[in-house]
């Protein structure tokens, strides 16, 4: 279960600059966080943000290309799949102007219940709304 491609796009500040003259490889991975949590956003209530919530279990990223200030960039993010509590979600960060990959990663989360903080099933009302 693939679900639809979400797309978040950002121009690299200055603050996100290190010592290398290139964006600071934490950077990247916060943007992704940023893209995962503007997805889960915009297809629920809060409502239902108050009952579920989700939390990392996992990351992987691999960083392919340098990117630099003022540059225009779009992060990706997709749920590639879901199984019990836990659910995989993919990124792809892409330089705009020539739509070189910049990094690759992805995140396993678990749901948790709003008010215990136990994992929980992935119910049918969730997936649905990424299918």
């Amino acid at each position: 279960m693939k679900s639809e491609v979400f797309s978040h796009q950002l121009t690299v500040p200055a603050s996100a600059i290190d010592t290398m003259e290139h964006v600071n490889n934490v950077i990247y991975l916060q943007w992704c966080l940023e893209a995962a949590e503007a997805h889960w956003t915009s297809k629920t209530s809060e409502a239902l943000r108050k009952k579920y919530v989700w939390v990392v279990l996992h990351h992987f990223i691999e960083y392919k290309a340098p990117s630099f200030k003022g540059e225009e960039l779009e992060v990706r993010t997709w749920v590639e799949n879901y199984d019990g509590v836990k659910s995989e979600r993919q990124y792809k960060i892409v330089r705009r102007s020539d739509q070189q990959t910049i990094v690759t990663a992805k995140t396993l989360w678990c749901l948790l219940d709003g008010k215990t903080h136990r994992p929980t099933k992935i119910t049918e009302e969730i997936s649905t709304l990424f299918a």
